[in-house]
């Protein structure tokens, strides 16, 4: 018999047979199905034409939607199919929610057939009976809704009530107790309904909670959702679908063995039931905003769930890794306001790796192979010549690797596995001669991440282990090197890569823009690692929301930098003290400042328009500044200019005086001060626009940041065919010296921001001295329209 013929037993239409054999995973396990329906029918001595197009919908039901833990009960589901014990789809989705249940325990066939309705007859009686109820209770809205009343909320709570009865009936049942009621529709019935305009809120619950989304929404490898939240707690909360601590089992691809129900039970008095997330970097690069997305991941899913995440620093790779990367990470972990249960490190294993790795070999599930490393490169490679040695002849190799007695790339340790991406034998171990950070010179081989990370989950006894979409090609491998070891196995969950335009993070790349001085160093406000971030100003708060909105999804993102702008701009508008400050400044006289009777000082709002705001003092007096471009001699050039001309007076903010300019002193065709006289604002003199001032200002030095580069994509060759080096942009920095700021900033500590009114966001600079401040640019006021 053919597939197709094979199939039809199935019921399906020719077009959905010709769909079903598109997908070679699903035909097999549907081809399995069959055969062992048939060989039930005939046990049973039932013809095949006499079994009903609805048992093969439901044989196709178990086929799509069984998980892979629980396939070995598939001539269970047959069973109870062809007997008639499951008749409906409800019947067939709880025995599966069961079977999964108890994937590790077993199944109690008493149990199976209560979980699942087995042997329970709900009549028509009873679903007529069911049906009046329900409609009784909203009797009086259908009334006024007429047909417009939904039927499906009717269904539902019949459903609810009766969850093993025949829904085609229900259906019909409702659907005639609604035209009993009301009879023929009306013109207005029949009338198209106009349409509302949606507010675009969130679902919420009655008690205002966000509404809890569907298991297809959820991080699960068909993740549809990119709604964001508020916080990443409440992102963890309402958007990670993810299993509970000791049910591993029950999640996609797990692999079930006969000791994992006793490992987990094992895990879980370890851990008490507790999560326990980590977050894994190299120590060899400054974190970058990616890593923001992945710390607030594993740190938040751990803080939603009253849980744990280590800081668990990967240091195998010794050649690369270096003291200042161990101390910077965990600074920017705590500065983004986590606190980790434990700092952890992969070394801290290489004693129960090196054993587990003997383990492999002697079970032969690990070789040690002379292959360079071209030639295991790529994924049409041909096994290795050396993949059958004798496993004594690999035992003593490999503790002649340990023991320093090959050359670099002479020898390796490889897995016998296969990686979802084709990836043959990937390697366990290699020769590196330098010196360890933390073990100093007791190693010459060190693991891969490929087997360490997995391991270290074990170890530490991850719940989660929650990493970027690329490592799902390494799921299977995960999974197949803790129970190839006999030890706890955790779940590896993937969510979307973090990437901005308009940057490059690879620490390489980075590492050439300091050699060739185009930046200065890893925190260099012109990129995007965290540190770099941090010292152009931008809190740790405004990262975490900004995360947070982005939502939890599978796919890659790419955001423009705007985008991580405008988060910023929202929460400093809120937190970022007002102050004054003049960044090309024009001096100011005021004539009559004398006879105004003014107070020296004036008490300003921190922030206006907040009446629980502090203030802060800023000085009055006759000589103030302005912005050079806040004054032009004539109108006649620009129609639209609202400030000061000699023609037209200017306000000034927060001190209530009106500028008339009575002269201008020139340095050659430069205005350099202008001397006015000021007049108290009132209803008769108010001017169209006020501007900021200062008066006795300290001096700083501002630093204003543009892109670093030109185009989105800077490593795209299409694009920047000269490499990413050649799209700099020169004028991504701009330097002023001579800011004149008010005097009230002047204890400032490095670090603190504010907003210099009618400007920007500026934040403190490390480089800033007692003598001199020095600031950044954090954020613009407003948008760049050209952005």
């Amino acid at each position: 018999m053919t597939a197709e013929v094979d199939l039809t037993l199935l019921g399906l239409s020719e077009q959905k047979i010709k769909e079903t054999l598109k997908n070679g995973v699903l035909t097999i396990q549907l081809g399995n199905i069959i055969n062992e329906t048939k060989t039930q029918l005939k046990a049973e001595k039932i013809k095949e034409e006499n079994f009903s197009k609805q048992q093969g919908t439901l044989l196709y039901h178990v086929g799509t939607r069984i998980k892979s833990q629980c396939v070995q009960h598939i001539p269970l589901l047959v069973k109870y199919i062809v007997n008639g014990g499951l008749k409906t789809e409800q019947q067939i989705l709880a025995a599966l929610e069961y079977l999964l249940t108890t994937a590790v325990s077993g199944v109690d066939i008493k149990k199976f057939e209560e979980a699942s309705g087995v042997g329970i007859v709900v009549t028509n009686d009873q679903i007529e009976e069911i049906v009046t109820k329900v409609f009784n209770k909203y009797k009086e809205q259908i009334s006024v809704d007429r047909y417009s009343f939904p039927v499906g909320k009717l269904l539902g709570e019949v459903r609810a009530l009766l969850p093993w009865g025949d829904g085609g009936y229900m259906k019909k049942e409702c659907d005639l107790r609604i035209i009993e009621f009301l009879g023929a529709k009306t013109e207005e019935d029949l009338a198209p309904k106009k349409k509302l305009k949606k507010e675009e809120k969130p679902k919420e619950k009655e008690n205002g909670k966000p509404a809890k989304p569907s298991k297809e929404d959820a991080v699960n490898g068909e993740n549809k959702t990119d709604e964001g939240a508020s916080t990443i707690e409440e992102l963890m909360r309402t958007r990670a679908n993810f299993h509970k601590p000791g049910e591993n089992y029950k999640t996609d691809g797990y692999v079930v063995t006969p000791k994992t129900e006793e490992i987990l039970k094992k895990h879980l008095k370890k851990t008490g039931g507790k999560v326990i997330t980590r977050f894994p970097p190299e120590p060899n690069g400054i974190l970058h905003i990616g890593h923001a997305k992945a710390i607030n991941i594993n740190f938040g899913y751990a803080k939603a769930h009253n849980g744990e995440c280590n800081l668990r620093f990967d240091d195998t790779n010794p050649e690369k890794e270096e003291e200042k990367f161990f101390t910077a990470i965990e600074d920017i972990v705590r500065w983004l306001g986590y606190t980790p249960a434990r700092i952890t490190h992969a070394s801290d294993n290489f004693d129960q790796l090196y054993e587990w790795a003997k383990v492999l070999i002697k079970n032969g599930l690990a070789y040690v192979c002379h292959q360079k490393v071209e030639e295991m490169r790529g994924f049409e490679v041909k096994l290795s010549p050396w993949r059958d040695r004798p496993i004594d002849e690999s035992l003593q190799l490999f503790e002649d690797m340990k023991n320093g007695k090959f050359e670099e790339g002479e020898a390796t340790l490889r897995m016998k596995t296969i990686l979802e991406e084709g990836k043959v034998d990937p390697v366990a171990y290699r020769i590196k001669y330098c010196t360890h950070h933390r073990s100093k010179d007791k190693w010459c081989i060190y693991p891969t991440y490929d087997y360490t990370h997995c391991l270290c989950d074990s170890i530490e006894h991850i719940t989660h282990s929650l990493c970027t979409k690329e490592f799902q090609s390494r799921r299977s491998s995960y999974y197949w090197l803790c129970n190839s070891l006999d030890i706890y196995c955790p779940v590896q969950w993937e969510y979307g890569r973090l990437n901005v335009n308009y940057t490059v993070v690879s620490k390489r790349k980075i590492l050439k823009l300091i050699q060739t001085k185009t930046v200065n160093d890893w925190d260099d406000p012109r990129l995007f690692t965290l540190t770099a971030l941090r010292r152009r100003g931008i809190p740790a708060e405004a990262i975490n929301a900004f995360v947070a909105k982005l939502g939890l999804t599978m796919s890659q993102m790419v955001i423009d930098p705007h985008m991580l702008d405008a988060t910023v701009r929202d929460y400093l508008n809120t937190n970022a003290p007002r102050t004054m400050a003049v960044l090309d400044s024009l001096r100011v006289t005021v004539r009559n400042f004398d006879e105004l009777g003014l107070s020296s000082t004036l008490s300003v709002p921190d922030f206006p328009g907040d009446p629980s705001s502090k203030n802060h003092s800023v000085a009055v007096d006759k000589i103030l500044y302005i912005e050079q471009t806040d004054y032009k001699t004539t109108l006649a050039s620009d129609k639209s200019f609202r400030r000061l001309t000699k023609e037209q007076p200017v306000g000034l903010k927060h001190v209530g005086l009106v500028l008339f300019v009575e002269e201008e002193i020139k340095h050659g065709d430069k205005v350099a001060e202008l001397i006015v006289r000021a007049e108290r604002l009132t209803e008769e003199n108010k001017p169209k626009a006020f501007i900021h001032w200062v008066c006795k200002p300290v001096s700083v030095e501002c630093r204003l940041y543009e892109k670093l580069f030109k185009s989105k994509n800077p490593e795209d060759p299409n694009t920047v065919p000269g490499g990413f080096l050649t799209d700099c942009n020169p004028n991504s920095i701009t330097l002023l010296h001579n800011v004149l700021v008010d005097h009230s900033v002047a204890s400032s500590k490095v670090y603190d921001r504010y907003q210099f009114e009618r400007i920007g966001y500026f934040s403190v600079d490390p480089d800033s001295t007692p003598e001199r401040l020095v600031f950044n640019r954090t954020v613009l006021l407003k948008e760049d329209k050209e952005k």
